[in-house]
């Protein structure tokens, strides 16, 4: 089993400050994640200015604002991107994956050299814009949520006409949070076996739900190959996408346990014992003692014989092997029955 590949994504939890994106880049270097996921957008080519809000478009308490407005608010500029990007790359390892949300983003992105871009679901429809992302010979995460089986399928026969890198399909509900009943996870295997290509999951289930931390666990004995899910700085200032976010010791301890789960999932093979099994089948399973105070010259008999966990003794399977044999010494009862014990067949 291949490790799984942890995105945070940031989307616009910075809400707009440069200060509080660098504070999730730290905060997703200290929880282990091995990417982080950016989004880019150019607002005035990304969206109508007569784009209504409302519950469901924008984060909880961010309803009564004009949605062109409040996006705008919370944008960053290109420039403050590219000192993010230079501050992520001077601080830590992380792949940085870009999902554009415009062609003025997705331009801008190129410049920036990411490790893969993202497709979000908004442009699923726009082929061109798709064309333009496996243009750029990148590996690709492609949104596949809200989206139905013949719109992924046009999308990935136009990546495979690019020159793109892997395509990875990262299915999950867009909407925030997801409530539980929605997450389908058992649609998983079926995107696998439909198209031949890895999935992920973006999981968006209410981080002040417990289970929040368990559905990505839930999707790894599917088969994922990545699990994204959202970081904040703090869920408690309700930031936007504050919904299905973690917070970064959720986040850290989220990792640890996909780590743990997979492998808890590692399959080692019946036969292939550990030296803590071997110690199991050694001091846990039970042995063969006598019933009674035994006597040297006696004829050993099924009745002389008890199973019972103990230090010593034959384990009950060899107890036939000395059924009708010569005791050549006295043995306590409760004590463990050896094979040394006994003379051979036809010796005294």
């Amino acid at each position: 089993m291949k490790k799984i590949y942890v995105i945070a994504e940031m989307a616009y939890s910075h809400d707009g400050s440069v200060k509080l994106a660098k504070q999730i880049v730290d905060d997703a270097i200290y929880a282990n994640a091995d990417a982080i996921s950016i989004h880019l957008t150019s607002v005035p080519d990304y969206i109508s200015i007569y784009y209504k809000t409302g519950k469901g478009r924008v984060s909880a308490g961010k309803e009564d604002k004009p949605f062109y407005n409040y996006l705008d608010q919370i944008s960053l500029s290109f420039d403050e991107w590219k000192d993010i990007i230079q501050y992520i790359r001077r601080k830590s390892k992380l792949d940085i994956l870009i999902m554009p949300n415009d062609t003025p983003s997705l331009e801008f992105a190129h410049e920036l050299n990411p490790s893969a871009y993202v497709v979000p679901t908004s442009n699923f429809e726009e082929h061109s814009f798709i064309r333009e992302i496996g243009n750029r010979e990148k590996p690709v995460y492609l949104r596949v949520g809200g989206a139905s089986l013949g719109e992924i399928e046009t999308a990935i026969n136009i990546l495979n006409t690019t020159n793109t890198g892997q395509v990875t399909l990262l299915y999950g509900h867009q909407n925030y949070p997801t409530v539980i009943e929605d997450t389908n996870l058992g649609f998983i295997p079926y995107l696998q076996s439909a198209f031949g290509l890895p999935v992920g999951i973006a999981d968006h289930v209410d981080g002040e739900d417990k289970f929040a931390a368990i559905v990505p666990l839930l999707s790894i004995p599917l088969g994922v190959t990545c699990i994204e899910k959202h970081i904040t700085y703090d869920r408690s200032k309700k930031g936007e996408d504050f919904e299905a976010a973690l917070n970064r010791d959720e986040f850290k301890e989220m990792v640890e346990n996909i780590k743990k789960a997979q492998l808890a999932l590692k399959d080692k093979g019946l036969l292939k014992f550990t030296k803590d099994t071997d110690f199991y089948r050694e001091n846990l399973r039970k042995r063969v003692v006598a019933s009674r105070d035994l006597k040297a010259g006696e004829v050993m008999s099924d009745d002389m014989a008890e199973k019972k966990r103990s230090d010593d003794g034959i384990f009950p399977s060899e107890l036939k092997s000395v059924l009708g044999l010569t005791l050549q010494n006295d043995i306590s009862k409760d004590k463990g029955i050896k094979i040394d014990y006994f003379y051979s067949r036809g010796k005294k």
